[in-house]
C-alpha cells in the first residue's frame, strides 16, 4: 500500500525517492488527494534534505506531465529562455521575436512580477488589449504563424506546479534549488521545447545574491533538463544595477520597442540578449559558432526583420495593430513625471538594485498582495548606471508617478538606492559564468 507519510519518512530519513514514489506524490499534489500539510511537510524535507539529480529529472518529470504537454510540428526548433528575475529585465520581449526572425519558433511562458522583480505578463499588459493567456490552439497557431508567442501559464500547463508552489511561498521552503529547479522546468517542458537557455542572476538585485547559490542552481538546471532530453544551457549575470535605463510595466514595453527599432539605451540590456540569443541559435544547431550567430542576429535586428515580428505577435494577441507607429499614443502615462537629483554631483559608484524594484512597487507598480491591481504606467525611466555621471546636468532618473506627492516619494526612495562618489568605479563583468554552453563570441 502506498502512502504520502512513508513517502515523507523516507525523504526526512535522508532517503533516495524511487520514480514512482515521486510520481504517485505528484499526482496528489495534482489532484488534492493530498493535503496542504502532507504537500508542506514534503516540501520541507526535500528543503533540509536535499534531492539527487535522479531524483530531481523525476521530480521535473512528473510536473510537466501533470498537466498538458504541448506537441509541435514545425519545420525549425522550438525554444525558449527564461530569467530568474531581476531590475529592468525585459530580454524575453526582444529575444523572442529576434530568435523567430532567425528561424526559431518561441512558445514563451512567462510570470508575472514576484517580490522587487518585475513580470513579463504585467508588462505586456500595459498593452492594450494583448492576451497573456490564451487557449493552447490559439497559441500553437500564432507560434506556427507569427515564430513566436509570449504568454502566461495556463491551468492546463504544469498544474501540480501551481499549487506546489503557493504552498512553499507560505511555508518557508522557497529558496530550495531542487524546488526551484523542478518549477522553473516543469512550465518550460510542458511547452514542449527543444532547446532552452536559462539566465541565472546573481547580485544585489537578483533572488539568488550569492554567486555560489546562483552556479548552484545554474549546474542544476542544465543537467535537469538535459537528463529530460532538452539541450539547455545557462549564463549567470549580473544584477547588480538594473539591467535597462526602465523599471516599470509601460517604460520597459517603450524601451524595448525602442531597442527593436535601433536605438540601444543600455548597452548591457542588449549585450545579455545578444549573448543569451547566440547561445539558443548554436544549441539549436542553426549557427556552427557564437560568432556566425551574432552576424544572423544582428541582420535580423537591422533589418527589422525583429521588430514586425515583436508587432504581428502584439496584433494576433490582441494588441493594436498600429503599435509600433506610435508607442506612447497606446501605451499607459503616467499623470506626473518629473526628474530625481542626486543631493550633489559626481559619478554613480553603486545602486542598491532590489530598493530601486520596491520603488516600483511602492509606486502601484508591482503587488504587495497577490490580488492586487497594477498602475501599469508608474515607475522610472532615464536611470543612471554605475560609472556615468550625475547632477546638475543630469538626474539619477525620472519617476513617473499617479500623483505629485507619490512622486515625491518614489524620488526619495530613488536617491536613497544610489550612492555617488567623486571618482568612477571599474566596470564590472555582466555575464560571470556559461554554463554548458558554446564558447561566446
Amino acid at each position: 500500500m502506498w502512502l504520502a507519510q512513508e513517502v515523507i519518512r523516507r525523504k526526512r530519513d535522508g532517503q533516495v525517492l524511487s520514480d514512482e514514489d515521486i510520481r504517485r506524490f505528484v499526482s496528489g499534489i495534482t489532484d488534492c488527494t493530498l493535503s496542504e500539510g502532507q504537500v508542506a511537510a514534503f516540501a520541507m524535507v526535500v528543503l533540509l534534505k536535499g534531492m539527487d539529480i535522479g531524483e530531481r529529472i523525476a521530480l521535473t518529470a512528473a510536473m510537466r506531465d501533470s498537466g498538458d504537454v504541448l506537441r509541435w510540428e514545425l519545420p525549425g526548433p522550438v525554444v525558449d529562455k527564461h530569467s530568474t528575475g531581476g531590475v529592468g529585465d525585459m530580454v524575453s520581449l526582444i529575444l523572442a521575436p529576434l530568435l523567430a526572425a532567425c528561424g526559431c519558433y518561441v512558445p514563451m511562458i512567462s510570470g508575472r512580477g514576484l517580490g522587487h522583480t518585475g513580470g513579463t505578463l504585467d508588462k505586456l499588459e500595459s498593452i492594450p488589449g494583448y492576451d497573456c493567456q490564451p487557449p493552447s490552439a490559439r497559441v500553437q497557431a500564432i507560434v506556427a504563424q507569427v515564430g513566436c508567442a509570449i504568454i502566461g501559464q495556463t491551468g492546463d500547463l504544469a498544474p501540480a506546479d501551481k499549487r506546489l508552489y503557493a504552498i512553499r511561498d507560505v511555508t518557508g521552503t522557497v529558496e530550495s534549488i531542487d524546488l526551484i529547479t523542478a518549477s522553473i522546468l516543469a512550465k518550460k517542458l510542458a511547452a514542449g521545447l527543444r532547446v532552452l537557455v536559462m539566465d541565472v542572476k546573481t547580485g544585489n538585485g537578483a533572488f539568488m545574491e550569492d554567486p555560489g547559490q546562483a552556479m548552484a542552481l545554474a549546474d542544476s538546471i542544465v543537467a535537469v533538463a538535459n537528463g529530460a532530453d532538452v539541450r539547455t544551457c545557462a549564463l549567470v549575470s549580473d544584477m547588480n544595477q538594473p539591467l535597462s535605463r526602465s523599471a516599470g510595466n509601460a517604460l520597459e514595453v517603450a524601451e524595448a520597442i525602442a531597442l527593436l527599432k535601433g536605438e540601444v539605451r543600455s548597452e548591457r540590456l542588449w549585450a545579455l540578449t545578444l549573448a543569451l540569443a547566440e547561445q539558443v541559435l548554436v544549441t539549436a544547431g542553426l549557427a556552427s559558432s557564437a560568432e556566425q550567430a551574432r552576424e544572423q542576429l544582428l541582420q535580423a535586428w537591422r533589418s527589422g526583420a525583429a521588430l514586425a515580428r515583436f508587432g504581428r505577435m502584439v496584433h494576433a494577441l490582441g494588441g493594436p495593430e498600429h503599435l509600433l507607429d506610435n508607442p506612447l499614443a497606446y501605451l499607459p502615462s503616467a499623470a506626473v513625471a518629473m526628474p530625481v537629483w542626486a543631493h550633489g554631483q559626481g559619478y554613480v559608484t553603486g545602486v542598491d538594485t532590489r530598493a530601486v524594484g520596491m520603488a516600483v512597487v511602492a509606486l502601484g507598480g508591482g503587488r504587495q498582495q497577490p490580488n492586487d491591481v497594477l498602475d501599469l504606467s508608474v515607475g522610472f525611466s532615464e536611470l543612471a548606471f554605475p560609472g556615468e555621471p550625475v547632477g546638475p546636468e543630469r538626474p539619477l532618473g525620472w519617476v513617473h508617478a499617479a500623483s505629485a506627492e507619490q512622486a515625491d516619494i518614489g524620488a526619495a526612495a530613488l536617491r536613497a538606492a544610489y550612492q555617488v562618489g567623486s571618482e568612477a568605479p571599474a566596470a564590472t563583468a555582466l555575464i560571470h559564468a556559461y554554463v554548458g554552453c558554446a564558447a561566446p563570441g
